[in-house]
C-alpha cells in the first residue's frame, strides 16, 4: 500500500530524515535516497511490532502536502508491504515428531510459554 513519507533532504553531512505522518513517533534516516523504500519498511516494521491497534488507511497527500510543518524536503509515496506488520494471529497446520512436540511442550511450560509462543520466538531467533 502506498504511503507518504516527509523526507527532509540531507546532504553531505547529514543523512536524509523521514517522517511518516500515518504512523505519529514513527521515524527514520537514509544516508542515499535509493534506501528509503527499504528503510521506510523498516521502520513501519518496528514502530508496529507488538501493537494491537489497527493499521491505518494512507493520508491522500494532497490533504498534507501544504501542511507548514512539511516545507524543504520532500514528499514521496512508499510502497508498504502490510503483510510483514500485521501481527494477527494465524493458525497453521504443521507436522512435527510427537517426541519433539512433548519436549516443545514441556519447555515452553517451564518458562511459562504457550506452544505457539515458543515456536514463534524460536523462529524469530532463527532468522536474525
Amino acid at each position: 500500500m502506498l504511503y507518504p513519507v516527509y523526507v527532509f533532504t540531507g546532504d553531505d553531512k547529514t543523512a536524509h530524515g523521514m517522517e511518516f505522518p500515518d504512523f505519529p513517533g514513527c521515524f527514520s534516516a537514509a544516508d542515499d535516497w535509493r534506501d528509503i523504500p527499504r528503510l521506510a519498511q523498516e521502520a513501519i516494521e518496528c514502530h508496529l511490532t507488538g501493537e494491537d491497534a489497527p493499521i491505518p488507511a494512507p493520508t491522500p497527500l494532497d490533504r498534507l502536502a501544504g501542511n507548514p510543518a512539511y516545507q524543504g524536503g520532500a514528499w514521496l509515496l512508499v510502497d508498504i508491504d502490510l503483510s510483514r506488520v500485521d501481527a494477527a494471529p494465524r493458525r497453521v497446520n504443521i507436522s512435527l515428531p510427537r517426541c519433539l512436540l512433548a519436549e516443545i511442550d514441556e519447555y515452553a511450560k517451564a518458562r511459562g510459554a504457550t506452544r505457539s509462543g515458543f515456536l514463534a520466538e524460536a523462529a524469530r531467533a532463527a532468522m536474525r
